[in-house]
C-alpha cells in the first residue's frame, strides 16, 4: 500500500512548502526539513495548530492495565485529549489538508508517524477542512475534552502506550506548578 503523506495548516493555497529549521529540539532533527504526517497519524494534526493535545495507542506489548486505565472501554484505536477551552476554536477554525508525493520523504519517528524532506515539497492537493469535529469523526479516535491535561500527559508518558504530546507549552498552567510535572514543557 502507498503511504499518504500531508501537512494541515490553518493557511490556504500554499504552492510550495520550504525546508526550514525544527521548531523544537525534541524533534530531534538538524537541519532544515519539510515535515509531514503519514495518514495513521493525520488525526493528531486535526486542530488548530496551536492547541495542546496527548494523543495515545495501544501497541501489542503495551501492559493491559495500561490500557484499562487510560483507555478504558473505548472500542476507539486511538485517544486524543484536548482541554475544553479550545472546543470553540475547534468548532470555528477551518484548516486545509495538503497531501504531498512521499518519493522525497524519509520516515523519521514510526510512533509518531513523522516523515521529513530536505528538498522543498509542492503540494499534489489541498482539501479545506470546514468541520473539524467531522473530520475527526472518519478516524478510529475517541475525542477526550479536559478541563487540563498534564495529570493525563504524565500518566501517558509513564505507561507503556504509545503517544504523543503536542503543544504543551500552550496548555492551560498546572495547579500545582510546572515542576510538578515532568519532563518540563
Amino acid at each position: 500500500m502507498k503511504t499518504r503523506l500531508y501537512h494541515v495548516s490553518d493557511k490556504p493555497r500554499i504552492k510550495r512548502f520550504d525546508p526550514r529549521p525544527a521548531a523544537h529540539p525534541s524533534a530531534k532533527q538538524k537541519g532544515s526539513m519539510v515535515w509531514a504526517i503519514d495518514s495513521e497519524h493525520l488525526h493528531n494534526y486535526l486542530f488548530p495548530r496551536n492547541c495542546p493535545r496527548v494523543t495515545f495507542f495501544a501497541r501489542a506489548n503495551s501492559d493491559p492495565e495500561d490500557v484499562k486505565r487510560l483507555m478504558g472501554e473505548t472500542s476507539a484505536k486511538h485517544v486524543v485529549a484536548i482541554e475544553a477551552c479550545w472546543l470553540q476554536k475547534i468548532q470555528k477554525q477551518c484548516l486545509y489538508r495538503y497531501e504531498f508525493d512521499p518519493k522525497s520523504f524519509t520516515l523519521v519517528d514510526e510512533t509518531a508517524g513523522y516523515w521529513i524532506s530536505r528538498k522543498p515539497a509542492i503540494p499534489i492537493a489541498e482539501t479545506e477542512i470546514g468541520n473539524i469535529l467531522a473530520a475527526l469523526l472518519e478516524h478510529d479516535l475517541e475525542l477526550r475534552i479536559m478541563p487540563f491535561l498534564w495529570k493525563l500527559r504524565d500518566a501517558v508518558i509513564d505507561s507503556t502506550l504509545d503517544y504523543s504530546v503536542i503543544r504543551m507549552n500552550k496548555a492551560r498552567p498546572p495547579s500545582e506548578g510546572y515542576g510538578a510535572y515532568h519532563p518540563l514543557p
